[in-house]
């Protein structure tokens, strides 16, 4: 099992409020600060549990239900019940996918990760277009770590959406695509930005200021061809390019 369900050091699990198939599990939480509740819908109870243990450690993150088929999926996941969806894409009874398209049909703010244990990014690029907006994806088999893994909760619940950093490290932009024509600053930008990272983030991470991170971001828009049109995110739209114009290294 990978690092994406290991806890800081010190860091103690924290009692919430679970349900398992419909089963509530002990305790209360009363946290002031807004928080993020989520849904797991995932098959292996052991991965399932860690992935409890890993989004209950975040103060700000709730696990409300955990389950393990697209059916009780769908119940737990009714309206109104949650605000990010963490679903696998190979389940028992259907996919993580077809659910999550369900899902964002009726809830279009519901924010969708999918993990899945092979490297399936590119079904992002396959989503039906009223629904392909702010999904993220993580592999299970990546050497993700925990604070990863509830970023990209927190990027979901906003609408942003995530690609996994250890398989964008193990690509290259295309020959001849607008993403090769990158300076090697925007490449970085989008890559981070492709992480769902904030423009504070990004400074933070190549050590520049928001302000010179947005006119990167402008440039990368201009080189894309991506119109900021506020109806349609941009911020997605420029992830699922790189995402797309991208190949394996060689």
């Amino acid at each position: 099992m990978g690092p994406i369900l290991s806890h800081p050091r010190g860091t103690a699990r924290r009692s919430r409020p679970v349900a398992r198939g419909g089963a509530i599990l002990s305790a209360m939480s009363g946290s002031a600060a807004r928080t993020t509740r989520v849904v797991v819908v995932e098959d292996q109870p052991l991965f399932r549990s860690m992935l409890e243990l890993t989004l209950g450690a975040a103060e700000d993150v709730r696990v409300v239900a955990s389950v393990g088929t697209v059916k009780d999926g769908a119940a737990a996941l009714r309206p109104g019940a949650a605000d990010v969806a963490v679903l696998d894409i190979d389940l028992p009874d259907g996919n993580g996918i077809a659910l999550g398209v369900t899902l964002r049909r009726h809830q279009p703010d519901l924010g969708i990760l999918l993990l899945s244990a092979h490297d399936a990014m590119d079904l992002l690029l396959d989503l039906p277009p009223d629904v392909a907006a702010g999904w993220s994806y993580l592999s299970k088999t990546s050497s993700t770590d925990a604070s990863t893994l509830v970023a990209a909760v927190r990027a979901a619940a906003e609408g942003r959406t995530t690609l996994d950093p250890a398989l964008l490290d193990r690509v290259a932009p295309r020959a001849g695509s607008a993403v090769a024509r990158l300076t090697d600053r925007q490449y970085a930008v989008l890559r981070l930005l492709a992480q769902g990272l904030s423009n504070a983030g990004i400074g933070e991470a190549l050590q520049i200021t928001e302000k010179s991170v947005q006119n990167h971001i402008n440039g990368i828009y201009g080189t894309l061809g991506i119109d900021a049109d506020p109806s349609r995110n941009p911020r997605v739209t420029a992830a699922l390019r790189l995402l797309e114009e991208t190949g394996p290294v060689a």
